[in-house]
């Protein structure tokens, strides 16, 4: 929970830290924003890989390796003197955040008890939801009284305990006896980045050119790995998990979820700005209530989701947010901070039911021999779900104003409805691999 706590406080202070890094660096703000793209761009195409390696390789090792890799590139992060190397440091820094988050589940599995494991996982949203919350402040605390480059350096102290705490007490796992195949582990990344790839330059709106080129290359190397899958017996994308329908769906409603999250985080700044005129730091404020709201309900929908079956908490949650978002989009003219904080709090108690009891789902629908997978899975589906809704924002954005962000608003209502649909549909009774 350190280690996580600590991945996550990064992301979203360096979040915040933009603007000042842009400026030291004397760089355009619109290039800046490679420093978040590299990190989520290196995280999202090594998750899988890094995930299959732990099978075969032990949890422990990956986990500890990834937290080895995030210091060294936080510290190579606190000494970059210009945008490129910051974001080639970055870049490594996402691949180590991967092999933590990649094999993170799996390794909880293996430390609690069956009837712990859902309010462990709550535990977990609870710290993700608790790092995200104060992650702005905590930027702009250590920026008020030092340079944007302590942000990485104060990553040290906690790397250092976080790998001797683990390093005495993880478990060691089970190891798949396969080798490990690079060629796939190369093609699976190829095939996951690229798709992200054209989502980005599609909501950008660059050259069709670009866009097409970038679908060819996601479709062939997409199209060479479902070649491959029928001579691999454990494949790194998971198809033999996906095509068993708890698994499959419940992937689906993380999906789902996850982009109608990202599509309100993105719109509702744009709405609070430009549609009522509030200022960044009232807009932080405003913010606060959902990841707050998600801390609390966490636990308690951990502790549920030992006894309730995932499918009716998880699709009361997104029923919760999809209202919450119309709501937000129907805010009238001149909104107080308790109109629009209720709502927003709303949201945060939908995904926080909905979020522990899927996770707990996600990591039991697989064999213990397929952990790793699932894990992983679980993590790609949240970034592919994230951006999938960023992309469907910036399209928005650009086609729609002035009233993008509210059209998006209720864009994503409909994707958390749909999440709603889906999460009933899967069958009971599973979730049982423990």
């Amino acid at each position: 929970m350190l280690t996580l706590g600590m991945a996550v406080l990064d992301t979203s202070a360096t979040n915040v830290a933009l603007p000042s890094i842009a400026a030291t660096l004397q760089a355009n703000p619109s290039h800046a924003i490679w420093v978040i793209n590299a990190f989520q761009l290196a995280q999202v195409v090594a998750l899988l890989p890094l995930a299959a390696l732990g099978e075969i390789r032990g949890y422990r090792n990956v986990y500890l390796g990834g937290l080895v890799v995030f210091a060294l590139a936080s510290l190579a992060c606190s000494f970059a003197d210009s945008l490129a190397s910051l974001a080639v440091a970055r870049l490594a820094q996402g691949f180590g955040s991967a092999g933590i988050l990649g094999v993170n589940l799996a390794l909880i599995r293996h430390i609690v008890p069956r009837n712990r494991l859902g309010r462990t996982i709550g535990m977990n949203a609870m710290v993700v939801a608790v790092a995200s919350t104060v992650g702005p402040s905590y930027s702009g605390a250590v920026l008020g009284v030092a340079s944007w480059p302590w942000l990485f350096a104060l990553n040290l102290p906690l790397c250092v305990v976080a790998f001797v705490a683990g390093a005495r007490h993880l478990p060691e796992t089970d190891r798949q006896p396969r080798r490990y195949d690079w060629s796939e582990a190369a093609l699976t990344a190829a095939a996951i980045g690229f798709t992200v790839m054209t989502l980005v330059a599609t909501g950008q709106g660059l050259a069709p050119a670009v866009i097409l080129g970038l679908a060819v290359l996601a479709a062939g190397s997409l199209l060479v790995v479902l070649r491959r899958l029928p001579q691999v017996p454990a494949p790194m994308l998971p198809l033999d998990l996906l095509r068993t329908p708890l698994f499959g769906l419940t992937v689906a409603t993380s999906v789902a979820s996850f982009a109608s999250q990202m599509m309100a985080m993105a719109a509702l700044p744009f709405l609070f700005h430009d549609g009522f005129g509030f200022s960044p730091a009232y807009i932080g404020l405003l913010m606060v209530p959902w990841p707050l709201a998600l801390g609390v309900m966490a636990p308690l929908a951990g502790h549920l989701s030992d006894h309730v079956p995932a499918s009716r908490l998880c699709a009361t949650g997104l029923a919760l947010m999809a209202v919450g978002m119309v709501l937000l989009g129907l805010l009238p003219a001149e909104p107080s901070f308790a109109d629009i904080a209720w709502r927003m709090a709303l949201c945060g108690v939908g995904f926080g039911l909905f979020q522990t009891p899927n996770n707990r789902t996600l990591i039991t629908a697989a064999p213990p021999s397929r952990g790793g997978a699932s894990s992983g899975m679980m993590s790609t589906a949240r970034l592919f779900g994230q951006s999938v809704g960023a992309a469907v924002v910036a399209l928005l954005l650009r086609l729609m104003a002035p009233d993008g962000a509210t059209i998006a608003l209720f864009a994503a209502a409909v994707c958390a409805a749909g999440g709603a649909v889906v999460s009933l549909a899967r069958p009971r009774g599973g979730g049982d691999h423990v």
